[in-house]
């Protein structure tokens, strides 16, 4: 098979994972190579996503590199199985990479995961809102390019926001809701679409009041996607540049902890629903 231009996540996340184990066995591409009868550039496109890799050829890599995982492993030969072309790739062109790469991480994930500061969960959001957000991007969109991002938008919400979809659980600041993108009616139809959400069976929604005293991590968005096994999990930051995703295990623990630590400070479930009905009212 042909080496992809653009490596999917899932290619790229084992081909992350392949070199990790490699590494920590301390082999040589050119050792690992040797194994399939390949030259060493084609470990080193496999280790980048550029290569497609069987889920053969996983196991007997993870068997070289001495990896004793079974459960890790199987869930590494299955991301390496999939070859599914998702609901992402009709923008592919029209809406930068980085937000087809986060839809794509929560379509394959077991659950998921969201801390958001100053912004409702991108899911969550209503469509006037997120084109209120896309209209502010420096310099300016294009109309067509716009309207590309704002239905990709919606789309995410409706794969993730539909009843019997993987869990999901969003632990937002009440700085967020009392944010007035699109204006004080759009901001209200937001706050309802959250109340409407927050009855879906698979969705978890808590907020931080402002009468928290204690805050944990840097305040950026954060979007926690549980893989099949705890070491394929990924955390996925906001930045100004783009998306940012994290796989090593030391950075996994860190964002895990400042979740679960603001998700133990946040209002219960009824408590957040309150709050949001009394910010309506307010704005």
């Amino acid at each position: 098979m042909p080496p992809r231009t653009t490596p999917s996540v899932r290619q790229e996340r084992v081909g992350i994972e392949l070199r990790k184990m490699r590494d920590t066995a301390g082999r040589t591409t050119a050792q690992a190579a040797a194994l399939f009868g390949l030259d060493r550039t084609k470990i080193t496109q496999i280790e980048k996503g550029y290569y497609p890799v069987t889920a053969e050829r996983v196991r007997m890599l993870s068997s070289d590199f001495q990896e004793s995982d079974t459960a890790y492993v199987d869930a590494l030969a299955a991301m390496a199985e999939e070859r599914h072309k998702g609901w992402w790739e009709d923008y592919r062109g029209s809406v930068p990479t980085g937000f087809l790469d986060i839809s794509e991480m929560e379509y394959f994930a077991n659950e998921i995961r969201t801390y958001q500061v100053s912004h409702v969960p991108g899911a969550m959001q209503t469509e006037e809102y997120g084109r209120a957000i896309f209209n502010d991007v420096y310099p300016p969109l294009p109309p067509r390019l716009l309207e590309a991002r704002v239905e990709n938008r919606v789309q995410r919400s409706a794969v993730l926001m539909n009843e019997g979809a993987r869990p999901y659980s969003a632990v937002v600041h009440e700085a967020a809701l009392r944010m007035l993108f699109g204006g004080r009616e759009a901001a209200k139809r937001q706050l309802d679409k959250l109340l409407e959400y927050s009855e879906l069976s698979h969705v978890t929604l808590r907020v931080i009041s402002f009468s928290c005293h204690e805050f944990v991590g840097s305040g950026q968005g954060i979007i926690h996607a549980k893989g099949p096994v705890p070491r394929l999990d990924t955390v996925q930051l906001d930045a100004v540049g783009g998306p940012v995703f994290l796989h090593e295990q030391k950075h996994l623990d860190n964002y895990r902890h400042i979740i679960e630590t603001m998700t133990k400070r946040s209002l219960s479930e009824d408590q957040s629903r309150d709050l949001i009905r009394s910010v309506r009212k307010e704005i």
